[in-house]
């Protein structure tokens, strides 16, 4: 039998993996205005892009988890 429910500590890590990537999310981004060369431009650029597919994938494991009431 297959379990659709997360446990809760399931979910508290994943709620530590969103903020982990929040966090190099939002670095890649801010440093990418502050760097010269291009190259790390650019693989700031990809980091902030990889992280941004990560979040919305953990978000979508949370659904999973049981409702409160």
């Amino acid at each position: 039998m297959i379990q659709e429910n997360l446990s809760p500590n399931e979910l508290m890590q994943i709620h530590e993996m969103l903020n982990l990537k929040t966090v190099c999310a939002a670095t890649s981004k801010m440093m990418e205005g502050v760097v010269f060369d291009q190259d790390l431009k650019a693989l700031l650029e990809k980091d902030a892009k990889q992280s941004i597919q990560d979040l919305q994938t953990l978000q979508g494991l949370c659904s999973k988890a049981p409702k409160m009431n």
